[in-house]
């Protein structure tokens, strides 16, 4: 059956309503409940009960239920590390060392942690926040520029990198679109994904030059001449909640702890890569790759602290339960994009936008345009994982449609999403870049803000100039 205008009520709905309530649930299970009611005829509870079915039934695809669970169990990952002393090992070993000793010394340091830590964005501003910012202090380097470069090095890098669960998620998008290349689609993308790549960059050059403009300049001045790291009447935005676990009292801090894990979980990706692939690890399953690794990971983190006698097998098994409870909101949100992917491809609404955007748009400026509407969403959602979800089975029909390029209108949705969820006062990696500088959460957004819009129009830019190249 063709439902015309129709199909895109389902993914509209959900943007709308995400953008209105901020509340990502409810919008994208109200944009599921519209899918199947117009499915079902308009008969409310038909479409309720098919809703609900859906949803169970996104379980039905291995892959999809692969990259739920390894995004639990990551959760697990972090709360053991941190336990048994192996963030703050990490941490003691970077001071012990005395690695940063000038301005940009220091937030150089904060950079490189920043890469250094790919798992997940979270965890990355608070290890590298928690390092950094006696530095920034000693130094009067403003908590401004420090959230900055939090910020800047968290998810724009894990977005580019397929060893987490930014690239199972997304490759776990691109394969319930039917792409059985979905892991090669990834990659390709990586190198087009140009507002991440900016980013990058730009935070790269403006710690060794240290040259600013705007408010960051003005804050980068204050702390300069003053001393005062955070300015007059700000609020600095320090909770509890930053530090997480706590390690275990009277434990000793080993960094290995904390990087064996990492380590594994590295190593173990290309090796299901491999295996999965029958010997060509562009040919593997992703979703099934980073679930390996991450058990794998799990497994390292668990036995490490228990053969040292620092936990029992109680204790590790409760911090595992703990940290797979923590991610349980994410796991939900992935459950719905999956749900709302599938409602979407029943409707045909990417064949509906594709068929309409060939008959008024050219090819070339289609990813700048799903770039800019990813990007928007992010923004007033706060929340790039989302957009995911609405966006990858709108613009994968489209490119398919159209002859635009795959891996560039993936990037663009990719790069949006971060954009968005980069400069959103409302983000959670936003708000932990805040609470692991101690900085004023308004300072903080005012502050980057004009470096994130420049790296937007240059991104911009690129995706027409390559919309065209690659068409």
């Amino acid at each position: 059956m063709e439902y015309g205008w129709l199909s895109i009520i389902p993914p509209l709905l959900a943007i709308i309503l995400a953008i209105v309530t901020r509340q990502v649930f409810v919008s994208l299970f109200l944009g599921i409940l519209a899918g199947w009611v117009i499915i079902s005829d308009w008969s409310f509870f038909e479409g309720l009960a098919a809703s609900i079915q859906s949803i169970v039934e996104v379980f039905q695809d291995p892959a999809n239920t692969r990259v739920i669970i390894f995004c639990a169990l990551i959760g697990a990952m972090i709360t053991l590390t941190q336990r048994s002393g192996g963030v703050k090992g990490f941490v003691n070993w970077l001071h012990n060392r005395n690695m940063a000793q000038t301005r940009r010394g220091a937030a150089s340091l904060s950079g490189i942690i920043g890469f250094l830590i790919f798992i997940e964005s979270s965890i990355c501003c608070l290890i590298a926040g928690s390092v950094s910012r006696p530095l920034f202090e000693r130094l009067r380097i403003s908590r401004e520029k420090l959230a900055y470069i939090l910020d800047s090095t968290s998810a724009p890098k894990c977005v580019l990198i397929p060893l987490n669960a930014w690239g199972a998620y997304v490759i776990g998008l691109l394969e319930t679109e039917g792409l059985d290349n979905a892991v090669q689609v990834f990659i390709h993308s990586i190198p087009l994904n140009f507002y991440a790549i900016l980013v990058i960059i730009m935070v790269a050059f403006f710690i060794v030059t240290f040259m600013d403009f705007g408010p960051m300049k003005k804050a980068e001045q204050r702390a300069l001449k003053t001393g005062k790291t955070i300015a007059d009447n700000s609020v600095p935005m320090v909770s509890e909640d930053v530090t997480s676990t706590e390690p275990k009292e009277g434990i000793p801090y080993r960094a290995f702890n904390m990087l064996l894990p990492v380590i594994t979980m590295i190593v173990m990706m290309p090796v299901g890569l491999y295996i999965t692939g029958d010997g060509n690890i562009m040919e593997g399953t992703g979703s099934t790759a980073v679930l390996w690794s991450v058990l794998a990971s799990i497994v390292v983190a668990g036995v490490l602290p228990f053969v040292q006698k620092i936990l029992s097998f109680r204790e590790v098994f409760d911090l595992t339960l703990k940290g797979i409870g923590g991610m349980m909101p994410l796991a939900i949100v992935m459950i719905l994009a999956f749900a709302i992917g599938n409602v979407s491809r029943e409707l045909g609404t990417g064949v509906y936008v594709a068929s309409v955007a060939d008959e008024f748009l050219h090819p070339g400026y289609i990813a700048a345009i799903i770039f800019l509407t990813s990007a928007f969403t992010a923004f007033s959602t706060g929340t790039s994982w989302g957009v995911f979800a609405i966006m990858v089975p709108i613009a994968v029909p489209t490119a398919l449609v159209t002859g635009a390029s795959i891996p560039l209108c993936l990037a663009a949705v990719l790069g949006g999403g971060v954009f968005g969820d980069h400069v959103s006062p409302i983000s959670d990696t936003t708000l932990v870049s805040s609470m692991a500088s101690a900085s004023d959460h308004i300072d903080h957004v005012r502050t980057q803000l004009p470096y994130a819009v420049i790296a937007a129009l240059g991104a911009t830019l690129l995706y027409i100039a390559f919309g065209f190249i690659l068409h």
